[in-house]
């Protein structure tokens, strides 16, 4: 058990570094001068001017300092489809990746906390009907590609100010439980004039089921009961989103 202790940590995972280039201490040229230049168009062009892969490498460069990440970042968008796909994708599925240990998985997993907390920020305590494209960024962001659904509560003011945004449930791949009680018993305690329900379908098609319309209607009249308003309820899908309210099923 002591010399498990003493012994010194490698400092990357074996699948992520080959430990002869980690003794070695020097990138290959040809690997430098291209992390180089990727970094340099980077900050001259922003994300804009880069396709989802080299995205991808620049973030897996943290974590894979000395060896060419680019197969790994063509595998894990080839495996999730998108450089949001695979942010969103469960430690889980991500280590099932080869190459991928738990060093990528851990930057992985900061940057798509940051991408959740920016998008969070431009829309908590503002106006929503005054950023309403920021609130679908901000859906999008946290629930398109998730492999389960998840069912939120957006809570506003008399103006329409956004004050809560909180997680009611989380379900299977087609189904979450929800209870327009404590939806509304909830709002009752953030002294909330409003809300906006909105769920996701890990389907990727975000048309509404028979369930989906039910309970809408079933939150509706709970809450009007009390004084809320039922402002909408947004479906997420992986390219689309639907409003129930747009759509005239409210």
């Amino acid at each position: 058990m002591s010399a498990f202790h003493e012994a010194p940590l490698p400092l990357f995972d074996a699948d992520e570094a080959p430990p002869g280039a980690l003794a070695a201490g020097k990138l290959p040229s040809y690997i430098r001068d291209h992390r180089t230049r990727l970094r340099a168009r980077f900050m001259a062009g922003g994300a804009g001017a880069m396709p989802d892969y080299e995205l991808l490498e620049l973030v897996l460069f943290r974590a894979i300092p000395r060896q060419d990440v680019k197969p790994l970042a063509r595998r894990l968008l080839d495996e999730f489809g998108d450089f949001n796909g695979v942010l969103s994708a469960s430690a889980v599925r991500l280590e099932a990746t080869v190459g991928v240990g738990p060093a990528v998985v851990q930057e992985l997993k900061i940057v798509e906390a940051a991408a959740q907390r920016l998008a969070r920020a431009k829309v908590m305590h503002r106006a929503v009907l005054s950023s309403w494209d920021a609130l679908l960024d901000y859906c999008h962001t946290t629930m398109a590609h998730r492999e389960t659904e998840q069912f939120r509560v957006l809570y506003l003011d008399r103006k329409n100010v956004l004050i809560a945004d909180e997680e009611q449930a989380r379900g299977t791949v087609d189904h979450v439980p929800v209870y327009p009680r404590e939806v509304v018993r909830r709002g009752l305690e953030l002294n909330a004039s409003a809300l906006i329900l909105v769920h996701n379908h890990p389907s990727g098609d975000p048309t509404p089921s028979e369930a989906d319309i039910s309970m809408t209607r079933k939150v509706e009249e709970a809450a009007q009961v009390l004084g809320i308003t039922l402002h909408d309820h947004l479906i997420i899908g992986r390219a689309r989103e639907i409003s129930l309210r747009a759509e005239g099923w409210l």
